[in-house]
């Protein structure tokens, strides 16, 4: 994703989406199942939050390609090289999966 580059605490992501199957084979969308964190591929990350002075208090423990799961309702939709992305603040990321 080279023309775009997060300011602040802020990362770029692709959502991943999981379709979940019942136990008789049908599909649940996501609008039915239980709320749950969404998933997402890191595409790029901003340099971290700043101090007053000017100085990087805390960089984002995040590179390119790690997964994410992060909070339904934090990110920002963006449409960007006709590619669906999201735009959230590091501290709507819950966990990196290993």
């Amino acid at each position: 994703m080279a023309n775009i580059q997060p300011l602040g605490n802020h990362v770029v992501v692709e959502a991943i989406k999981e379709e979940l199957t019942s136990s008789s084979g049908i599909i649940i969308p996501d609008s039915v199942s239980k709320e749950k964190p969404m998933k997402g591929k890191v595409l790029a990350v901003g340099p971290g939050k700043m101090a007053n002075d000017g100085k990087t208090v805390m960089a984002p423990d995040l590179e390119v390609g790690d997964v994410v799961l992060f909070s339904k309702y934090g990110p920002t939709e963006v449409k960007l090289e006709g590619k669906e992305v999201l735009i959230l603040s590091v501290d709507d990321i819950f966990a990196k999966l290993k």
